[in-house]
């Protein structure tokens, strides 16, 4: 069942590229990233808690954690550490598919 969810810390294509490259790779169908709206949003096919746990934790390994995560103070400046490190991953692989 596609799910959405309100995702933190996604600025740009860079973001959204490594948010579709990591929920691809980790087996989610149906990925997709709405940079339009703000909160930004993130849609992929979840059919059950362990799963959605799954995307959780690769969003968050990846500096995006979910709007309504209760995170920490120390925890928010590690994860806004990691997006902007996998933004710029994001970017730089969009660049190299270009050529």
């Amino acid at each position: 069942m596609l799910q959405t969810f309100e995702v933190a810390n996604i600025r740009c294509g860079g973001c959204a590229s490594t948010i579709r490259t990591a929920l691809d790779d980790a087996g989610f169908n149906n990925v997709k990233v709405d940079l339009l709206s703000e909160p930004r949003k993130v849609s992929a096919d979840i059919h059950d808690d362990k799963e959605l746990e799954r995307f959780k934790k690769v969003l968050r390994d990846h500096g995006y954690p979910l709007v309504d995560e209760a995170i920490g103070l120390l925890d928010s400046a590690t994860l806004k550490a990691k997006s902007f490190v996998s933004c710029a991953v994001g970017k730089f692989s969009t660049e190299e598919e270009k050529k």
